[in-house]
């Protein structure tokens, strides 16, 4: 790489690429960073007397890109996934209807999410083995369960304010 120990302009630049294609500071600095570790790795790809400032942009760029790609292929896997619930199950038409909303919205839980309220609600594994199992603390499981609990209750309570139905008498709690 260059011999250039300034390379602050280069990661302004980077930034700057990165916030472009994401939209999001956050997002973007964790493309930066992907795209810097990249650059790290496979320093013996770059050329000497190639523009140091458009070989980590382009990093920045297939780094974006690919994280893009590993997206929408996992939204077509989760999608998969919950036909493949619902497949195994006959139920009555309504509760197929019911148990296939269930399965997307389940799907489109974090991998975290997905992970610590499967091992939880269906493989009935208790907070400490769930710990255990994914190598986080206890509190970071039931942290996690609480928000994987409370995202699937806000888009049941979202489906049902958009269909039009309501609960009466009580509550959900």
């Amino acid at each position: 790489m260059d011999e250039d120990p300034d390379i602050r302009d280069d990661l302004a630049a980077m930034r700057r690429y990165a916030r472009s294609l994401t939209r999001d500071n956050q997002d973007a600095d964790d493309v930066v960073q992907d795209a810097l570790l990249r650059a790290i790795e496979r320093q013996a790809t770059y050329r000497q007397g190639r523009s140091r400032r458009r070989w980590l942009l382009a990093i920045v760029h297939n780094v974006f890109f690919s994280a893009k790609r590993r997206e929408a292929s996992e939204a077509r896997r989760n999608s998969r996934f919950a036909e493949t619930l619902i497949d195994q199950l006959e139920p009555e038409q309504e509760e197929h209807a019911r148990l296939a909303e269930i399965a997307r919205q389940f799907a489109a839980l974090s991998e975290h999410h997905r992970a610590v309220l499967h091992l939880t609600a269906i493989e009935g594994l208790s907070y400490q083995q769930a710990a255990e199992t994914l190598g986080v603390p206890v509190g970071t499981v039931m942290s996690r369960l609480a928000r994987a609990r409370a995202a699937l209750r806000n888009r049941e309570q979202g489906q049902q304010e958009a269909s039009g139905l309501r609960l009466i008498g009580g509550s959900d709690d």
